[in-house]
């Protein structure tokens, strides 16, 4: 709960409160006014049987009218410290009732109205928070239940050609070496998944930090596009740049090269065979950037491209050892973003997947 609801909700009770004392205090005052205008529209006699009483209240007019009204402050005051006593109960009971599942929205007496819009605000944050929590837990869960399947995979056949080499003598030396660039091969994507292992338990118990410096980031992209050309010619791909010359950055250099490293893979891994990426880099201001990778592939679907950004979260739900991740590549790319006071945004189109880094 905010100050202001606070400072507003007391603010409502105290008005309330001297609201009812002004109206106590008018219908008193009333009250006396009346029945001395009454009394004073006829002649009292001692005989008659109401002169005693009338006598008695005239001369004690004052001391009856603040008793009167001091008398009706207390009953006032206790009464309302009783209906504060029962609506903080009806707060405790909400509070209790902020984290359970028990309700879908808490209702509290009118007075209450702006805390009654908060808790619920609570509640309901505290509800997608819970819900995001078990579903990334659950991503998690899956995700490390594929990658054992994967891991065993690529283990069961390394052992297996090791196994053969060793107990076939006679072998070929062409067999052999196929056999050797196999269980390479398998030891390879081993290795690749281990990794992802390992950054799962980064990403999840560290925190980043950034390393500011000045860059020229048109070298740098230059550079790394370059190192990518093995990793497209394996698919058929190939790629364009469209750049401003000499754009200056400040960043910190080896998080970038990861965020380029991330695009530049999910490009590759969810594009089709020998079509071309396009990489564009402008000048976002004076000392800015905006960074466009665009590839050929499979169009995303909606519901898919809105939850593209979480954490453990894959294109590829079938897990296929060609295009599996730790799904963790994009999340990490928009936090390194995010940290830069940049963002990132995904779109997809007619066999077009569009990625947009603006800093």
């Amino acid at each position: 709960m905010t100050k202001q609801v606070y400072r507003e909700t007391s603010d409502a009770f105290i008005k309330e409160y001297f609201l009812y004392i002004v109206i106590y205090t008018f219908i008193i005052s009333g009250l006396f006014l009346a029945g001395y205008y009454v009394c004073n529209q006829r002649i009292w006699y001692r005989e008659d049987y109401l002169y005693s009483f009338i006598h008695w209240i005239h001369k004690n007019w004052l001391p009856l009218l603040l008793g009167g009204l001091l008398g009706g402050y207390v009953v006032i005051s206790c009464a309302y410290l009783c209906i504060i006593a029962s609506m903080l109960g009806k707060v405790a009971d909400a509070v209790d009732m902020l984290y359970t599942e028990r309700v879908d929205y808490i209702k509290l007496p009118g007075q209450l109205h702006e805390m009654e819009v908060q808790m619920n605000q609570v509640m309901h944050n505290a509800r997608q928070s819970r819900q995001a929590t078990r579903e990334a837990e659950q991503q998690k869960n899956d995700l490390i239940v594929y990658m054992a399947h994967d891991l065993k995979t690529p283990l069961t056949s390394v052992i297996g050609y090791l196994t053969l080499l060793r107990d076939e003598a006679q072998i070929t030396e062409d067999l052999r070496k196929k056999y050797l660039d196999i269980a390479l091969r398998k030891s390879e994507r081993l290795e690749e998944l281990l990794n992802e292992f390992f950054e799962i338990t980064r990403f999840n118990l560290s925190q980043m930090t950034l390393e500011m410096s000045e860059v020229n980031i048109s070298r740098m992209t230059e550079q790394i596009l370059y190192e990518f050309k093995p990793l497209f010619e394996e698919k058929g791909l190939t790629y364009r740049l469209e750049m401003e010359q000499d754009i200056s950055l400040s960043c910190d250099v080896d998080k970038m090269e990861r965020v380029y490293d991330n695009l530049l893979k999910n490009a590759v891994n969810y594009s089709y065979e020998n079509t071309e990426i396009l990489v564009k880099l402008q000048r976002n201001g004076d000392m800015g950037m905006r960074l466009t990778v665009i590839n050929h592939g499979k169009t995303i679907p909606k519901e898919k491209l809105s939850r593209i950004f979480e954490q453990f979260f894959r294109l590829d739900s079938s897990r296929a050892s060609k295009t599996g991740g730790s799904g963790l590549g994009l999340a990490i790319a928009k936090e390194i973003i995010a940290l830069h006071g940049g963002c990132i945004t995904c779109e997809s189109e007619k066999e077009q997947i569009i990625f947009t880094v603006i800093m």
